[in-house]
């Protein structure tokens, strides 16, 4: 899609960091927008702020682990633009969970993310992708994986990035082989300056409450506290939807805006697959204070 100008944007998570970025960029390209977040108060400062710029925009309080929410989306979207040319499946959650080992996440926090993460995305897919099909019109599909989706870990956020990744390949062979206008990306971002730990904030009551980081093994704590500082001193989300921008435009499925050690990672990782050797333990990671701008 070389043209998107006029053309129709949808992006869950959109109430902040790379989904509000993605809107900006979007935005910024003549693009219509429909915003979808579970908060609404930030999703109405994020459609103000919109507004404001002289963007044409409309938004929607959405739980993406609710399908009939995601379809309501779809409905709305149509109605109210008559056609949809760009989703950003973009919604996701993480927890302190990240950081344990397989054995230690509680169950809780596995359905929890992966209800959101993986299951979101996939609700995305079957409500857009056919309609998009009938529309007949050039179309993309981003779906937000992480670097982590490329990577491996025995945690619920890796695992369910991991599945964005696998259904996102999937879903564009298939695109493929169906001869369709319509295509897709993946979205690998490394460390971005989000709030993606506190997102919590939002987690439903049928998960369990909040977890309690005081309460967290001192290792552990250690390890969530040393990411949240790899998470401030990463990249904005605005290199993030520059690069998305791009990538729809070139027709590019691996978008992957991450530090130069995380993809050295992921090459490490693709060659003991190659290889046929056991997982390569990685280096313990560099200090991300002067790795903070984009190459």
């Amino acid at each position: 899609m070389k043209t998107l100008r006029d053309r129709v944007a949808v992006v869950t998570g959109a109430a902040s960091g790379i989904g509000l970025a993605m809107a900006q960029a979007f935005a910024a390209q003549g693009m219509k927008l429909v915003l979808a977040d579970i908060e609404q108060a930030r999703l109405d400062a994020a459609l103000q702020g919109l507004r404001a710029q002289g963007a044409t925009a409309i938004g929607q309080r959405v739980d993406v682990a609710d399908e009939a929410q995601v379809q309501a989306l779809a409905d709305a979207a149509w109605a109210e633009y008559g056609a949809v040319h760009v989703v950003c499946n973009n919604a996701g959650v993480a927890a302190p969970s990240l950081m344990t080992n397989a054995w230690q996440a509680p169950i809780a926090d596995w359905q929890w993310i992966l209800n959101v993460n993986l299951m979101g995305v996939l609700y995305g897919v079957r409500a857009f992708v056919p309609r998009m099909l009938e529309q007949g019109e050039e179309g993309h599909i981003v779906n937000t994986a992480s670097v982590a989706g490329l990577l491996t870990g025995a945690n619920p956020y890796h695992v369910s990035k991991q599945g964005v990744t696998c259904i996102t390949e999937g879903l564009y062979r298939d695109l493929r082989r169906a001869g369709a206008k319509v295509s897709a990306s993946v979205l690998c971002p490394g460390l971005i300056r989000t709030d993606i730990m506190k997102a919590e904030r939002n987690r439903p009551a049928e998960f369990g409450a909040a977890t309690d980081r005081e309460q967290l093994p001192g290792a552990v704590r250690a390890a969530v506290e040393s990411f949240d500082a790899a998470l401030e001193a990463g990249y904005p989300p605005e290199v993030v939807a520059a690069d998305v921008v791009k990538g729809i435009q070139d027709d590019r499925f691996y978008i992957v805006p991450a530090q130069p050690f995380l993809q050295d990672l992921v090459n490490v990782r693709m060659t003991d697959l190659l290889e046929r050797r056991n997982p390569t333990m990685p280096p313990a990671r560099p200090s991300l204070a002067t790795q903070n701008q984009p190459t």
